[in-house]
């Protein structure tokens, strides 16, 4: 409770975007002082492996130079891509009527029509064959489609 302020919360009870960025910067900051709790075996130093997946389900996209090596998934999940940069960005656009309210692991706008999350501090670093999962909570107005498109960096991804 000590990392939010009532400023982080969105209705006195639900964090906002930036309250879910501050719990996930305070939980990984405690998991790596765990030995092997992420991943690295001990006397390692641990970097994160995180993965994308709003609610709809895209993948994280880098806009660095060099040009990310992007490929679909072998497995053709739903809107998995993979990049091997630092820094990512993925744009999808939200159906008529549907706004975003909240978000977790990337940071979103604007926050309807043609939509960009962005990488936040912890998970902008993805080594190859790692993944991050983002999300997010919207309103919608009769129209509770998916997203039929997501882009990771400019490159197409393919949606299941």
């Amino acid at each position: 409770h000590s990392k939010l302020t009532t400023g982080d919360l969105i209705d006195g009870i639900h964090p906002t975007a930036n309250g879910y960025d501050k719990m996930a910067a305070a939980w990984y900051a405690a998991l790596q002082s765990v030995p092997g709790s992420i991943g690295q075996g001990p006397g390692t130093s641990p970097s994160p492996s995180p993965s994308p997946s709003p609610s709809p389900s895209p993948s994280p996209s880098a806009s660095p130079s060099p040009s990310p090596s992007v490929s679909p998934s072998p497995s053709g999940g739903s809107g998995a891509c993979r990049v091997s940069v630092n820094g990512w960005s993925l744009t999808f656009t939200l159906p008529s009527g549907q706004t975003i309210t909240n978000g977790w692991n990337a940071a979103y706008s604007p926050s309807s029509g043609q939509v960009t999350a962005r990488n936040v501090s912890y998970n902008g670093t993805m080594a190859p064959g790692s993944t991050t999962e983002i999300g997010f909570q919207a309103t919608h107005t009769g129209n509770a489609a998916k997203p039929t498109a997501f882009a990771l960096n400019g490159n197409p991804c393919t949606v299941a």
